[in-house]
């Protein structure tokens, strides 16, 4: 079995921003435009007036502040609330192709890697924008690198699961450095018309370079000691948008096709199941939450973070422990861990351990033990 390092990583956020005020303000205007325009139905109780917001209740409910957003036009426009996309054509780079290789080009740099070291390309994600040809085999081919390239969807844990088939290429041999991408592109799947669910996402693309030991020259590369992943079915948290709808004669934009979840019910049911899986997969090299230098969590919620942490260490973690990131970059479905150990790695010395460590929709928790070089 080859030894496998996490050799590098890079970060392309989205020039465009919204801060929760810009949102929230124009959430409340639409709320009462709504309200004004079914003001008979909604006193005849055929439909419910849609609720007031604030940035408050936004930040203190999930700790997000602002997010990134790859086209912000259109989003907080109240009579479309939904970002303005122009559509390309089959011969022009696909929106995102084209953050995916933003995102692997800063991997690829700090890896010291060039794309003629590549050997496979695995784009791994929440959604992408078409079911074939894969994004990961457009941006092979943009990229240059020879050797294949596949999707594969895992909601949220779907960098930690990509990151996971890299790792077992390179241990078996079948590979000797893998691209792993996360080209979060999910503001189209929001729907901004929801005041509990309008303000959780951002966009942001993150990629990995996984690679053997032999290869690895990297000034900040870490040993992947293990990957551990958990998966359990569970409707909490559900997008219903697929080729289906186009036979079901339904709104193929309606709310359910949109991103939509049981907040409540997904706070009670993953916390206790990320602190086990976490807690399980140290105790199978003989270590204890107090043993890792450093936590890169899943940046879905603030208050999900803090009660795992306080189960595994028995306090709040400290930012220095458990980075955030969600305060500015919001939940970037499968890229929050990754921004999280972009962002915060280098200060490690030789030796510390490190995970990473997401938990979504499915359930699916996926998690990486890593150290220090």
């Amino acid at each position: 079995m080859q030894n496998v390092v996490l050799s590098g990583s890079g970060v392309f956020t989205p020039k465009h921003k919204i801060t929760n005020d810009e949102l929230i303000n124009s959430y409340n205007e639409y709320a009462n435009h709504f309200n004004e325009v079914n003001k008979d139905k909604i006193e005849r109780g055929l439909i419910e007036a849609k609720p007031q917001s604030s940035a408050q209740f936004v930040e203190k409910a999930s700790g997000i502040k602002s997010r990134y957003i790859y086209e912000k036009d259109g989003v907080l426009d109240i009579h479309r609330m939904r970002p303005n996309i122009q559509e390309r054509a089959d011969d022009e780079l696909s929106q995102q192709a084209e953050i995916a290789i933003e995102a692997a080009k800063l991997a690829l740099e700090s890896a010291n890697k060039r794309a003629q070291d590549i050997d496979a390309v695995i784009v791994s994600c929440a959604y992408t924008q078409r079911s074939y040809p894969a994004i990961a085999i457009e941006v092979q081919h943009e990229l240059g690198i020879k050797g294949f390239g596949f999707d594969m969807l895992v909601a949220c844990s779907a960098a930690t699961f990509g990151m996971h088939r890299a790792y077992e290429m390179i241990a078996a041999g079948t590979a000797n450095a893998v691209l792993v991408i996360n080209p979060e592109l999910v503001s189209p799947q929001i729907n901004y018309t929801d005041r509990d669910s309008h303000f959780i996402f951002g966009d942001v693309a993150t990629a990995t370079i996984v690679e053997n030991e032999s290869t690895a020259s990297s000034k900040h590369a870490f040993d992947i000691i293990s990957t551990k992943a958990f998966t359990h079915y569970s409707n909490n948290i559900r997008s219903n948008f697929g080729y289906m709808t186009h036979a079901t004669d339904k709104d193929p934009y309606g709310a359910d096709k949109l991103f939509h979840q049981e907040g409540r019910k997904v706070f009670k049911e993953v916390c206790p199941l990320a602190a086990e899986h976490i807690s399980q997969h140290l105790l199978q090299h003989g270590l204890m939450p107090k043993d890792l230098r450093r936590w890169w969590l899943h940046q879905a919620n603030i208050n999900m973070n803090t009660l795992i942490s306080k189960r595994l260490l028995g306090r709040e973690a400290t930012l220095d422990e458990a980075p955030v990131v969600l305060d500015q970059y919001a939940n970037t479905a499968s890229a929050g861990s990754v921004i999280a150990f972009s962002l915060h790695h280098k200060d490690l010395q030789t030796g510390d351990y490190g995970m990473l460590c997401s938990f979504g929709a499915g359930y699916s928790i996926g998690s990486l033990l890593i150290k220090k070089r």
